[in-house]
């Protein structure tokens, strides 16, 4: 692996953990919204991962046979799509005062837990944080190699 190819990567994963980062804010600043532009509520957002430019399995496979197959070169990881969450329950409360309230006087309210977007935010944090590291690792190793280079 070339040393641009560990930049290339740390700098993928600082831009996908960016875009999870906005999407769980957008999560927690809807956390109380009771109907969008469509009328519906709000319903929690995530973020789908990959591994960027992935070969076709027969060319992995033709890889491994070769004598470097323990070698595995990286590259990165691209943002796939943002989802919707339809398997998280959105909650129901009883608040008959509210303009969103259905016949029976219920809210439904988005499925956001303020908690686990927390939880998920220090993760996608500590992920960034991990390619910085990474990244100025290999910077530092770059400048080094320069300085040998005198």
């Amino acid at each position: 692996m070339g040393i641009f190819n560990a930049l290339n990567i740390s700098a993928s994963g600082l831009t996908a953990q960016s875009v999870r980062m906005d999407t769980i804010s957008q999560n927690i600043a809807n956390s109380n919204t009771t109907r969008d532009k469509n009328g519906e509520p709000y319903r929690r957002k995530t973020v789908v991962f990959a591994e960027r430019g992935t070969d076709p399995f027969k060319t992995a496979l033709s890889k491994s046979m070769t004598k470097h197959a323990s070698t595995k070169n990286g590259n990165g990881v691209k943002v796939t799509s943002i989802v919707e969450d339809h398997v998280t329950a959105m909650a129901k409360v009883y608040d008959p005062s509210h303009p969103d309230a259905d016949e029976d006087g219920y809210v439904i309210y988005p499925n956001v837990n303020t908690v686990t977007e927390m939880t998920n935010l220090i993760d996608a944090t500590r992920g960034y944080e991990a390619n910085v590291t990474a990244f100025n690792a290999t910077k530092n190793m770059l400048l080094k190699g320069l300085e040998l280079g005198e």
